[in-house]
């Protein structure tokens, strides 16, 4: 595996974030966790959504503060996956089932272990915001994100069913069966 990096969005990344973003299409993924919903918008208006986020200038009243990240392979700078590091979870959706991180691999490069470092670069991430205590929600089908979760010091806490009525992020997950973990850092 190569050594990864976050990096915050910019321009310069437009390219290989289509690419990225494509990639799941082509692999019919509608929905890319972690991505602050760059798979239902342009590069640039989702980059001014981004980058108002992070700085507090919140664009809709259902989302927090939060910080998105391209984790960008070194060697030869493709982006390999996404992180969304939330910094509060004063949000219904995300306190019941969102929590402070949502993450996601290419699936190309998935089962290389980006995943887990992934996931440790984000919850560094998190402590230096000062965040103590870490939620993180999967599905329970889900067993690469589950796996993930759990080396990077993830404890199961509940099950519950999905719902998100409201909000409608996530296509297709009606009466799904969300795992609740919680990382003491």
């Amino acid at each position: 595996m190569n050594e990864l990096e976050l990096q915050l969005p910019t321009l310069e990344h437009k390219k290989a974030a289509e690419d990225f973003k494509n990639e799941f299409f082509e692999n019919q993924e509608t929905v890319i966790y972690g991505s602050a919903l760059f798979d239902r918008m342009e590069y640039e208006q989702w980059l001014v959504h981004n980058t108002n986020n992070r700085e507090g200038n919140i664009v809709n009243n259902n989302w927090v503060p939060a910080t998105t990240f391209f984790a960008v392979r070194k060697n030869d700078l493709k982006i390999v996956g996404m992180i969304d590091i939330r910094h509060n979870l004063k949000n219904d959706f995300l306190a019941q089932y969102g929590g402070h991180i949502g993450f996601s691999v290419r699936p190309s490069e998935r089962k290389k272990g980006y995943g887990t470092e992934i996931l440790k670069m984000g919850i560094e991430y998190a402590k230096s915001l000062g965040i103590r205590k870490l939620m993180l929600g999967c599905f329970s089908d889900n067993l690469p994100s589950i796996k993930t979760i759990e080396k990077c010091g993830g404890k199961l806490t509940e099950t519950k069913k999905f719902s998100d009525n409201q909000l409608l992020i996530i296509p297709d997950a009606k009466d799904k069966i969300v795992n609740i973990y919680w990382i003491d850092l």
